[in-house]
Protein backbone atom coordinates (compact mmCIF):
# COMPACT_ATOMS: atom_id res chain seq x y z
CA UNK A 1 0.00 0.00 0.00
CA UNK A 2 1.04 3.41 -1.29
CA UNK A 3 2.42 6.02 2.12
CA UNK A 4 -0.62 8.13 1.05
CA UNK A 5 -3.53 5.29 1.41
CA UNK A 6 -1.56 4.21 4.83
CA UNK A 7 -1.79 7.47 5.83
CA UNK A 8 -5.86 8.61 4.43
CA UNK A 9 -6.92 5.02 5.52
CA UNK A 10 -5.34 5.58 9.24
CA UNK A 11 -6.64 8.63 9.29
CA UNK A 12 -10.39 7.14 9.94
CA UNK A 13 -9.07 5.25 12.70
CA UNK A 14 -7.16 7.62 14.32
CA UNK A 15 -10.47 10.65 14.00
CA UNK A 16 -12.64 7.77 15.99
CA UNK A 17 -10.50 7.27 19.03
CA UNK A 18 -8.85 10.78 19.19
CA UNK A 19 -10.59 12.97 21.71
CA UNK A 20 -10.75 16.62 21.27
CA UNK A 21 -13.23 19.54 20.87
CA UNK A 22 -15.94 19.69 18.02
CA UNK A 23 -14.58 22.10 15.87
CA UNK A 24 -10.59 20.24 15.86
CA UNK A 25 -12.44 17.33 14.17
CA UNK A 26 -13.67 19.94 11.73
CA UNK A 27 -10.33 21.31 11.01
CA UNK A 28 -8.95 17.91 10.90
CA UNK A 29 -11.62 16.61 8.34
CA UNK A 30 -11.10 19.59 6.06
CA UNK A 31 -7.14 18.85 6.08
CA UNK A 32 -6.96 15.15 5.23
CA UNK A 33 -9.39 16.24 2.43
CA UNK A 34 -6.93 18.51 0.93
CA UNK A 35 -4.30 16.17 1.30
CA UNK A 36 -6.51 13.16 -0.32
CA UNK A 37 -6.84 15.68 -3.31
CA UNK A 38 -3.14 17.24 -3.14
CA UNK A 39 -0.87 13.95 -2.30
CA UNK A 40 2.31 14.59 -1.71
CA UNK A 41 4.21 17.60 -3.30
CA UNK A 42 6.19 16.54 -6.92
CA UNK A 43 8.92 18.43 -8.62
CA UNK A 44 6.11 19.52 -11.47
CA UNK A 45 5.56 21.71 -8.61
CA UNK A 46 7.36 25.19 -9.02
CA UNK A 47 8.15 25.54 -5.26
CA UNK A 48 9.53 21.85 -5.21
CA UNK A 49 11.13 22.00 -8.51
CA UNK A 50 14.49 21.13 -7.14
CA UNK A 51 13.60 18.20 -4.29
CA UNK A 52 11.57 14.72 -5.20
CA UNK A 53 10.42 13.24 -2.32
CA UNK A 54 10.36 9.73 -4.16
CA UNK A 55 12.44 7.57 -2.88
CA UNK A 56 11.45 8.55 0.54
CA UNK A 57 8.04 7.85 -0.02
CA UNK A 58 8.77 4.13 -0.93
CA UNK A 59 9.25 3.42 2.38
CA UNK A 60 6.45 1.27 4.77
CA UNK A 61 6.26 3.42 7.41
CA UNK A 62 5.00 3.09 10.62
CA UNK A 63 2.17 6.11 11.56
CA UNK A 64 1.50 4.97 14.95
CA UNK A 65 4.52 3.51 16.95
CA UNK A 66 4.44 1.80 20.40
CA UNK A 67 5.85 3.43 22.60
CA UNK A 68 8.83 2.16 25.21
CA UNK A 69 11.61 4.19 25.15
CA UNK A 70 14.04 2.73 27.26
CA UNK A 71 16.31 5.78 26.83
CA UNK A 72 17.84 7.68 29.65
CA UNK A 73 19.46 10.66 30.23
CA UNK A 74 22.65 9.74 29.84
CA UNK A 75 22.19 8.74 26.80
CA UNK A 76 20.94 11.93 25.03
CA UNK A 77 22.45 14.37 27.07
CA UNK A 78 24.96 15.42 24.59
CA UNK A 79 21.55 16.30 22.37
CA UNK A 80 21.03 18.77 25.13
CA UNK A 81 22.25 22.46 25.80
CA UNK A 82 23.32 21.10 29.37
CA UNK A 83 25.98 24.05 29.81
CA UNK A 84 22.88 26.09 31.16
CA UNK A 85 19.34 25.47 32.82
CA UNK A 86 16.72 25.01 30.51
CA UNK A 87 13.26 24.32 30.07
CA UNK A 88 12.50 20.93 27.62
CA UNK A 89 9.86 19.88 25.96
CA UNK A 90 11.25 16.16 24.53
CA UNK A 91 9.23 13.80 22.62
CA UNK A 92 10.63 10.19 22.39
CA UNK A 93 9.19 8.56 18.87
CA UNK A 94 6.28 11.27 18.93
CA UNK A 95 5.64 10.50 22.05
CA UNK A 96 5.91 13.24 25.09
CA UNK A 97 8.22 11.66 27.52
CA UNK A 98 7.74 13.28 31.04
CA UNK A 99 11.06 11.68 32.25
CA UNK A 100 13.55 13.77 30.36
CA UNK A 101 11.28 17.21 30.12
CA UNK A 102 11.14 20.23 32.64
CA UNK A 103 7.80 21.62 31.71
CA UNK A 104 6.32 24.54 33.62
CA UNK A 105 3.04 26.53 34.13
CA UNK A 106 4.70 29.15 36.54
CA UNK A 107 3.96 32.40 35.05
CA UNK A 108 4.15 30.72 32.05
CA UNK A 109 2.93 27.70 29.66
CA UNK A 110 5.80 25.49 28.40
CA UNK A 111 3.81 22.02 28.19
CA UNK A 112 2.40 19.40 25.53
CA UNK A 113 -0.07 20.81 22.76
CA UNK A 114 -2.01 17.12 23.47
CA UNK A 115 -2.83 18.64 26.83
CA UNK A 116 -3.77 22.40 25.29
CA UNK A 117 -6.18 20.48 22.63
CA UNK A 118 -7.64 18.55 25.14
CA UNK A 119 -8.23 20.24 28.09
CA UNK A 120 -10.95 23.31 28.27
CA UNK A 121 -9.14 25.83 30.21
CA UNK A 122 -7.09 26.12 26.87
CA UNK A 123 -10.08 26.39 24.22
CA UNK A 124 -10.42 29.81 24.39
CA UNK A 125 -6.44 30.09 22.87
CA UNK A 126 -6.53 26.85 20.32
CA UNK A 127 -10.22 28.52 19.20
CA UNK A 128 -7.83 31.86 18.88
CA UNK A 129 -4.60 30.94 17.21
CA UNK A 130 -4.48 27.13 16.20
CA UNK A 131 -4.12 26.48 12.56
CA UNK A 132 -4.63 30.70 11.44
CA UNK A 133 -1.21 31.14 9.58
CA UNK A 134 -0.54 27.53 8.71
CA UNK A 135 -0.77 27.92 5.07
CA UNK A 136 -4.52 25.90 4.35
CA UNK A 137 -4.02 24.55 0.73
CA UNK A 138 -0.57 22.73 1.48
CA UNK A 139 -0.45 19.59 1.50
CA UNK A 140 2.02 18.72 3.64
CA UNK A 141 0.82 21.26 5.90
CA UNK A 142 -2.90 20.00 5.87
CA UNK A 143 -1.71 16.18 6.58
CA UNK A 144 0.04 17.81 9.62
CA UNK A 145 -3.62 19.41 10.80
CA UNK A 146 -5.34 16.16 9.92
CA UNK A 147 -2.90 14.20 12.42
CA UNK A 148 -1.79 17.02 14.80
CA UNK A 149 -2.26 15.72 18.34
CA UNK A 150 1.30 16.30 19.89
CA UNK A 151 3.60 18.98 19.65
CA UNK A 152 4.95 21.54 21.90
CA UNK A 153 2.78 24.57 23.40
CA UNK A 154 3.88 27.45 24.28
CA UNK A 155 2.41 30.50 25.48
CA UNK A 156 3.84 33.29 26.90
CA UNK A 157 1.99 36.15 29.00
CA UNK A 158 2.09 39.97 28.35
CA UNK A 159 5.48 41.29 29.34
CA UNK A 160 7.03 37.98 30.49
CA UNK A 161 11.29 37.75 29.95
CA UNK A 162 11.72 33.76 29.98
CA UNK A 163 14.63 33.84 31.70
CA UNK A 164 16.50 30.47 30.68
CA UNK A 165 15.79 29.33 26.73
CA UNK A 166 13.43 26.35 25.63
CA UNK A 167 14.33 23.57 23.87
CA UNK A 168 12.29 21.25 21.85
CA UNK A 169 13.75 18.46 20.93
CA UNK A 170 12.25 14.95 18.85
CA UNK A 171 14.22 11.93 19.79
CA UNK A 172 13.53 8.83 16.92
CA UNK A 173 14.81 5.95 18.42
CA UNK A 174 14.78 3.65 15.44
CA UNK A 175 12.56 0.88 17.33
CA UNK A 176 10.53 0.55 13.61
CA UNK A 177 12.43 0.19 10.60
CA UNK A 178 11.07 3.12 9.05
CA UNK A 179 9.02 5.69 10.96
CA UNK A 180 6.98 8.99 10.05
CA UNK A 181 6.07 11.56 13.10
CA UNK A 182 4.27 14.65 12.71
CA UNK A 183 4.87 17.01 16.03
CA UNK A 184 2.52 20.18 15.89
CA UNK A 185 4.39 23.25 17.51
CA UNK A 186 1.86 26.10 18.66
CA UNK A 187 3.97 29.26 20.25
CA UNK A 188 2.44 32.52 20.99
CA UNK A 189 4.85 34.91 22.55
CA UNK A 190 2.58 38.30 24.44
CA UNK A 191 3.07 41.95 24.13
CA UNK A 192 6.43 42.77 25.28
CA UNK A 193 7.21 39.32 26.38
CA UNK A 194 10.50 37.65 25.50
CA UNK A 195 11.73 33.96 24.28
CA UNK A 196 14.08 32.16 22.81
CA UNK A 197 14.10 28.71 21.71
CA UNK A 198 15.93 25.91 20.71
CA UNK A 199 14.54 22.88 18.22
CA UNK A 200 16.00 19.72 17.23
CA UNK A 201 14.44 16.66 15.64
CA UNK A 202 17.68 13.55 16.39
CA UNK A 203 17.81 9.96 15.13
CA UNK A 204 19.03 7.14 17.77
CA UNK A 205 20.08 4.77 15.02
CA UNK A 206 20.11 4.75 11.49
CA UNK A 207 16.72 3.39 10.66
CA UNK A 208 14.52 5.63 8.35
CA UNK A 209 12.36 8.72 10.04
CA UNK A 210 10.33 10.67 8.11
CA UNK A 211 9.52 14.08 10.17
CA UNK A 212 6.58 16.16 8.77
CA UNK A 213 6.74 18.91 11.58
CA UNK A 214 4.43 22.54 11.14
CA UNK A 215 5.22 25.09 14.08
CA UNK A 216 3.22 28.50 14.39
CA UNK A 217 4.32 31.42 15.96
CA UNK A 218 2.32 34.28 16.84
CA UNK A 219 4.38 37.63 17.95
CA UNK A 220 1.87 40.15 19.78
CA UNK A 221 3.25 43.66 19.81
CA UNK A 222 6.86 44.65 20.75
CA UNK A 223 7.23 40.81 21.59
CA UNK A 224 10.92 39.24 21.01
CA UNK A 225 11.49 36.20 19.86
CA UNK A 226 14.69 33.99 19.26
CA UNK A 227 14.11 30.99 17.42
CA UNK A 228 16.74 28.17 16.60
CA UNK A 229 16.54 25.33 14.60
CA UNK A 230 19.47 22.27 15.05
CA UNK A 231 19.45 20.05 11.86
CA UNK A 232 22.13 17.80 12.35
CA UNK A 233 20.30 14.27 12.14
CA UNK A 234 21.56 10.72 10.59
CA UNK A 235 21.79 10.25 6.62
CA UNK A 236 18.84 8.40 7.17
CA UNK A 237 16.49 11.10 8.31
CA UNK A 238 14.27 12.91 6.26
CA UNK A 239 12.65 16.15 7.81
CA UNK A 240 9.78 18.75 6.07
CA UNK A 241 9.90 21.64 8.48
CA UNK A 242 7.32 24.45 7.80
CA UNK A 243 7.35 27.11 9.93
CA UNK A 244 4.59 30.32 9.81
CA UNK A 245 5.30 33.20 11.99
CA UNK A 246 2.95 36.31 12.33
CA UNK A 247 3.86 39.12 14.01
CA UNK A 248 2.34 42.18 14.94
CA UNK A 249 3.14 45.68 15.06
CA UNK A 250 6.92 46.47 16.40
CA UNK A 251 7.74 42.97 16.95
CA UNK A 252 10.79 41.39 16.39
CA UNK A 253 11.56 37.68 15.79
CA UNK A 254 15.00 36.10 14.45
CA UNK A 255 15.43 32.67 13.24
CA UNK A 256 18.45 30.61 12.58
CA UNK A 257 18.71 27.22 10.64
CA UNK A 258 22.11 25.05 11.12
CA UNK A 259 21.90 22.46 8.48
CA UNK A 260 24.33 19.88 8.89
CA UNK A 261 22.72 16.74 9.14
CA UNK A 262 19.76 14.17 7.16
CA UNK A 263 19.07 12.90 3.76
CA UNK A 264 16.47 15.38 2.92
CA UNK A 265 15.77 18.42 5.10
CA UNK A 266 13.13 20.95 3.42
CA UNK A 267 12.24 23.83 5.24
CA UNK A 268 9.46 26.42 4.76
CA UNK A 269 9.87 29.39 6.46
CA UNK A 270 6.76 32.17 6.37
CA UNK A 271 6.62 35.35 7.95
CA UNK A 272 3.56 37.56 7.80
CA UNK A 273 3.68 41.02 8.71
CA UNK A 274 0.30 42.32 10.74
CA UNK A 275 1.55 45.83 11.89
CA UNK A 276 4.18 48.44 11.97
CA UNK A 277 7.76 49.12 12.81
CA UNK A 278 8.45 45.31 12.37
CA UNK A 279 12.11 43.60 12.36
CA UNK A 280 12.41 40.29 10.70
CA UNK A 281 15.62 38.09 10.42
CA UNK A 282 16.05 35.10 8.59
CA UNK A 283 19.60 33.81 8.53
CA UNK A 284 20.86 30.10 8.04
CA UNK A 285 24.53 28.32 7.91
CA UNK A 286 24.30 25.02 5.64
CA UNK A 287 27.24 22.38 5.57
CA UNK A 288 26.50 19.36 3.83
CA UNK A 289 28.27 16.75 1.69
CA UNK A 290 27.59 12.77 0.30
CA UNK A 291 24.14 12.96 -1.25
CA UNK A 292 22.67 15.20 1.16
CA UNK A 293 19.79 17.76 0.00
CA UNK A 294 18.93 20.74 1.90
CA UNK A 295 15.93 22.88 0.28
CA UNK A 296 15.27 26.73 2.08
CA UNK A 297 12.29 27.79 1.14
CA UNK A 298 11.55 31.50 2.38
CA UNK A 299 8.84 33.87 2.22
CA UNK A 300 8.53 37.58 4.23
CA UNK A 301 5.26 39.11 3.41
CA UNK A 302 5.30 43.00 4.17
CA UNK A 303 1.86 43.83 4.43
CA UNK A 304 2.12 47.11 6.65
CA UNK A 305 4.32 50.24 5.99
CA UNK A 306 7.80 50.83 7.78
CA UNK A 307 8.94 47.43 8.60
CA UNK A 308 12.37 45.78 8.04
CA UNK A 309 13.22 41.63 6.79
CA UNK A 310 16.42 40.51 6.60
CA UNK A 311 18.05 36.85 4.77
CA UNK A 312 20.75 36.06 4.90
CA UNK A 313 22.06 32.41 4.10
CA UNK A 314 25.26 30.33 3.96
CA UNK A 315 26.14 27.24 2.57
CA UNK A 316 28.70 25.66 1.88
CA UNK A 317 28.38 22.08 -0.54
CA UNK A 318 30.74 18.93 -1.00
CA UNK A 319 30.79 15.49 -2.79
CA UNK A 320 27.58 15.11 -4.40
CA UNK A 321 25.14 17.45 -2.14
CA UNK A 322 23.02 19.35 -3.11
CA UNK A 323 21.49 22.75 -1.83
CA UNK A 324 18.59 24.93 -2.79
CA UNK A 325 17.35 28.41 -1.68
CA UNK A 326 14.13 29.95 -2.96
CA UNK A 327 13.84 33.02 -0.81
CA UNK A 328 10.72 35.65 -1.61
CA UNK A 329 9.75 38.98 -0.42
CA UNK A 330 6.80 40.02 -1.45
CA UNK A 331 5.41 43.79 -0.87
CA UNK A 332 2.14 44.87 -1.05
CA UNK A 333 1.02 48.00 -2.02
CA UNK A 334 0.61 49.48 0.98
CA UNK A 335 3.83 48.61 2.52
CA UNK A 336 5.53 51.98 1.93
CA UNK A 337 9.02 52.59 3.72
CA UNK A 338 9.81 48.95 3.40
CA UNK A 339 13.53 47.97 3.79
CA UNK A 340 14.11 44.18 3.15
CA UNK A 341 17.35 42.33 2.11
CA UNK A 342 17.86 39.06 0.50
CA UNK A 343 21.05 37.56 0.40
CA UNK A 344 22.12 33.68 -0.21
CA UNK A 345 26.50 33.00 -1.07
CA UNK A 346 26.82 29.78 -1.49
CA UNK A 347 30.64 27.82 -2.11
CA UNK A 348 30.99 24.58 -3.58
CA UNK A 349 33.62 22.33 -2.79
CA UNK A 350 33.50 19.56 -5.32
CA UNK A 351 32.69 19.72 -9.48
CA UNK A 352 29.64 17.29 -8.72
CA UNK A 353 27.94 19.38 -5.95
CA UNK A 354 25.14 21.56 -6.85
CA UNK A 355 23.21 24.71 -5.81
CA UNK A 356 20.18 25.92 -7.06
CA UNK A 357 19.41 28.81 -5.65
CA UNK A 358 16.43 31.70 -6.66
CA UNK A 359 16.31 35.27 -4.98
CA UNK A 360 12.72 36.65 -5.83
CA UNK A 361 11.16 40.43 -5.02
CA UNK A 362 7.67 40.97 -6.21
CA UNK A 363 6.97 44.58 -4.95
CA UNK A 364 3.62 46.76 -5.75
CA UNK A 365 4.50 49.66 -3.55
CA UNK A 366 6.88 52.86 -4.82
CA UNK A 367 8.80 54.19 -1.79
CA UNK A 368 10.83 50.94 -0.84
CA UNK A 369 14.41 49.87 0.05
CA UNK A 370 14.46 46.21 -1.54
CA UNK A 371 17.60 44.29 -2.38
CA UNK A 372 18.75 40.72 -3.15
CA UNK A 373 21.75 38.65 -4.45
CA UNK A 374 23.10 35.78 -4.73
CA UNK A 375 26.41 34.15 -5.37
CA UNK A 376 28.39 30.59 -6.45
CA UNK A 377 31.49 30.06 -6.11
CA UNK A 378 34.85 28.17 -5.10
CA UNK A 379 36.72 29.04 -2.07
CA UNK A 380 39.99 31.54 -2.31
CA UNK A 381 42.90 30.10 -3.64
CA UNK A 382 44.93 33.14 -2.89
CA UNK A 383 44.26 33.73 0.45
CA UNK A 384 44.80 29.66 0.42
CA UNK A 385 47.90 29.99 -0.65
CA UNK A 386 48.75 33.13 1.86
CA UNK A 387 47.70 30.96 5.04
CA UNK A 388 49.87 28.12 3.81
CA UNK A 389 52.95 30.21 3.69
CA UNK A 390 52.13 31.09 7.04
CA UNK A 391 52.76 27.74 7.94
CA UNK A 392 48.94 26.73 8.62
CA UNK A 393 48.48 23.04 6.75
CA UNK A 394 46.19 23.48 3.63
CA UNK A 395 43.01 21.39 5.73
CA UNK A 396 42.84 23.86 8.50
CA UNK A 397 43.42 27.16 5.56
CA UNK A 398 40.65 25.60 4.43
CA UNK A 399 38.06 25.19 7.25
CA UNK A 400 39.14 28.97 8.71
CA UNK A 401 38.20 30.30 5.58
CA UNK A 402 34.66 28.50 5.35
CA UNK A 403 34.27 29.59 8.98
CA UNK A 404 35.36 32.93 8.28
CA UNK A 405 32.63 32.98 5.52
CA UNK A 406 29.73 31.56 7.79
CA UNK A 407 30.90 34.13 10.44
CA UNK A 408 28.71 36.51 9.41
CA UNK A 409 25.34 34.33 10.55
CA UNK A 410 27.33 33.69 13.58
CA UNK A 411 27.34 36.82 15.22
CA UNK A 412 23.38 37.41 15.68
CA UNK A 413 23.59 34.18 17.80
CA UNK A 414 22.41 35.56 20.95
CA UNK A 415 23.01 31.83 23.32
CA UNK A 416 26.59 31.55 24.56
CA UNK A 417 26.76 28.24 25.23
CA UNK A 418 24.78 27.57 21.37
CA UNK A 419 26.86 29.21 19.72
CA UNK A 420 30.00 27.41 21.80
CA UNK A 421 27.82 23.99 20.61
CA UNK A 422 27.26 25.05 16.97
CA UNK A 423 31.10 26.36 16.48
CA UNK A 424 32.05 22.11 17.94
CA UNK A 425 29.63 20.91 15.28
CA UNK A 426 30.80 22.88 12.24
CA UNK A 427 34.54 22.05 13.41
CA UNK A 428 33.47 18.10 13.30
CA UNK A 429 31.71 18.68 9.78
CA UNK A 430 35.15 20.38 8.53
CA UNK A 431 37.10 17.88 10.11
CA UNK A 432 39.55 20.06 11.90
CA UNK A 433 39.69 21.54 15.72
CA UNK A 434 39.38 25.06 15.24
CA UNK A 435 41.04 25.25 18.76
CA UNK A 436 39.09 28.08 19.73
CA UNK A 437 35.63 28.72 21.29
CA UNK A 438 33.03 31.94 20.53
Amino acid sequence: MELKETLLSSFIAFEEHIDVDASIHDIRNSAIKIFEEKGFPTKKEEAWKYTSLNAVLKKNYTVFPKYDSGIEFKDVKKYFLHEIDTYKVIFVDGKFSSFLSATTHDGLDVCTMSSALNKPKYKMVIDEYFHKIAKKDDSLTALNTAFAVEGAYINVPKSKVVEKPIEIIYFSTGAENALMVQPRNLIIVGENAHVQIIERHQSLNENTVLTNAVTEVFAQKRAIVDYYKIQNDLLSANLVDNTYIAQKQESRVAVHTFSFGGNITRNNLNFYHQGERIDSTLKGITIIGDKQLVDHYTLVHHAQPNCESHQNYKCIVAENATAVFNGKIFVEKEAQKTDAFQQSNNILLSDKATVNAKPQLEIFADDVKCSHGCTIGQLDETAMFYMQQRGIPKKEAKALLMYAFSNEVFESIKIPELKQRITKIIAQKLGVNLGFDL
